[in-house]
């Protein structure tokens, strides 16, 4: 009767939980899989305002047409670029953590991790105006350089230097919210680790190599596997803001592109069609690096 009684409560408790997360899954049905059915529109020659049995059949032209785009492959290069540097900053999150752990003043603590969260909740636009005020031909830091005998030109206006500012900006931003996660897991670290290790002889830095590192790790490699998912897409906010006839070819990423083509150029059917490979690259990325963590860790994220 008592083990009756107490399934009966944990179905109800489990119920009830399933309660609670179905508006979430509500939300990502609506916005993640229901758009999936706009996906028609990549094999006809839509036009707005026409029904769809009404426009021209194309079949998979518009595919074929992304094997001849110039545009498309110079976009795609920018695209790897900016997520090649991002994955091999990828650690960096994580040693600003094991960073900000070590600082042992409270209040000063919390006041690095606050002053470099909030950059976080600052939008694009806010950023590229504090940027054009400091970076631009006129700006304050370009004057400086001036002044002591530097060459002052604008930052917003070099070509050459697209990939290691807009890496810079995008780091500035992320950088204390993504060292949350790190924070967390290293808070639920065993402290006997450390005590065991500092009986040992070992300093702070080896506590950080032989301990927090390794322990780390896991959380590190699934947070990157999940993210490789996200490799073509950067977004489009802050390249569009900074994007100008100079840097033009170099912060162009394939976002941006589908952007142009789809929304400026109305060419909905073309726009479609680069978003799907996109999404279907994404997937077999995620799906590869699930399969090499099955072979390195014996394990599968996914």
């Amino acid at each position: 009767m008592a083990e009756t009684v107490w399934k009966k409560q944990k179905h109800n408790k489990q119920y009830k939980l399933l309660i609670m997360a179905l508006p979430f899954m509500l939300l990502v049905f609506f916005f993640n899989y229901i758009p999936i059915f706009g996906w028609i529109y990549s094999v006809f020659d839509y036009v707005p305002g026409v029904p769809l049995s009404e426009c021209d059949f194309m079949g998979a032209d518009y595919f074929k047409l992304m094997l001849q785009d110039a545009n498309v492959l110079r976009t795609l290069k920018n695209t790897a670029v900016f997520a090649v540097i991002s994955i091999v900053l990828s650690p960096l999150p994580m040693l600003f953590a094991i960073l900000l752990n070590e600082i042992k003043n409270g209040p000063v603590r919390r006041f690095v991790q606050t002053f470099t969260t909030l950059p976080n909740f600052i939008s694009w636009v806010i950023i590229f105006s504090l940027a054009f005020s400091l970076f631009s031909s006129d700006g304050l830091l370009t004057g400086l350089f001036e002044k002591l005998g530097m060459k002052g030109q604008s930052l917003l206006s070099i070509k050459d230097a697209v990939y290691g500012f807009q890496t810079f900006l995008s780091q500035w931003k992320t950088l204390g919210w993504s060292s949350i996660i790190y924070l967390a897991a290293i808070a639920g670290i065993d402290q006997e680790q450390y005590e065991a290790a500092r009986v040992d002889g070992a300093g702070y830095f080896r506590c950080v190599l032989h301990v927090t590192l390794p322990s780390l790790m896991e959380t590190y490699v699934v947070l990157f596997i999940l993210n490789i998912g996200n490799f073509l897409n950067t977004g489009y906010e802050q390249y569009m803001l900074f994007k100008n006839s100079v840097t033009a070819p170099n912060i162009e990423v394939l976002d941006l592109y589908v952007y142009r083509i789809g929304l400026e150029n109305l060419d909905y059917s073309y726009g479609v069609a680069i978003s799907i490979v996109k999404s279907l690259v994404s997937i077999a990325l995620v799906v590869l690096a699930n399969l090499v963590a099955k072979k390195v860790r014996g394990n599968t994220v996914i």
